[in-house]
């Protein structure tokens, strides 16, 4: 017991910590962030303890007030930092890779499997949708990367539907805090013994990441080689 109530409170230092973090950063992108959440919480609270007077239970009102009233502003801020956090993201390098990461349970995801020398780039995440495309860049570059990838993945698993997506805020284009949901709202198709057999399939074939080719020449100094790699002979 002992062991768990210190686990406990080393935790609960690092959730406060981590939630101000997330104020200070959403309060960059939203100035109005603790005006907001003060007014929700007390309207909520004003609300539920006006009406424990008017049918006289103030005290119970108000005490479920005060529990809504804080249950609204997580929820509230919640939405806010999301907001806050899509908004810092916009159009840097990598943004759908961290937003493909965090698309839930059910989906793996591989970063970079194609990219050209203008750093346009196309992730890929199998779920039991099938393949989903996910690229970021310039919306010409993006279309060939995206036709290439799709000719390759239909060569190595015909019979798994490929989608794709262009993250971006013109036309045809998802915008990058909708790319999650528009993920989710695709049909599914393959079960979960499917799922395994493409990503299979798929690893077997490789990535741009494992592919990419060793440069030649000494190694500068201080470099070491990740373990597993080649051993001197």
């Amino acid at each position: 017991m002992a062991r768990k109530d210190t686990a406990a409170d080393a935790a609960n230092p690092g959730r406060l910590k981590q939630i101000a973090l997330t104020y200070k950063m959403t309060r960059r992108a939203d100035k109005k962030i603790g005006l907001v959440l003060a007014a929700v919480g007390i309207v909520t609270l004003g609300v539920f303890l006006a009406i424990g007077f008017l049918i006289g239970y103030p005290i119970y009102l108000g005490i479920l007030g005060f529990l809504l009233a804080f249950l609204a502003m997580a929820i509230v801020f919640g939405r806010r930092a999301e907001r806050a956090a899509f908004g810092q993201m916009e159009g840097q390098p990598g943004a759908a890779a961290a937003v493909l990461d965090n698309v839930g349970r059910g989906w793996t995801t591989t970063p970079a499997v194609a990219m050209n020398r203008s750093q346009d780039v196309v992730h890929r995440a199998v779920g039991k949708a099938g393949i989903v495309l996910v690229a970021e860049g310039n919306p010409n570059r993006v279309k060939s990367l995206l036709a290439a990838e799709k000719k390759k993945m239909n060569r190595i698993v015909a019979d798994v539907p490929v989608h794709d997506i262009i993250v971006g805020t013109g036309e045809g284009q998802v915008e990058l805090k909708k790319v999650r949901t528009t993920m989710l709202k695709l049909p599914r198709v393959l079960t979960g013994p499917q799922v395994t057999a493409t990503n299979d399939r798929l690893r077997a074939m490789g990535d741009l990441m494992s592919n990419m080719p060793m440069p030649k020449g000494p190694m500068p100094k201080g470099m070491k080689l990740p373990k597993g790699g080649p051993k001197a002979r």
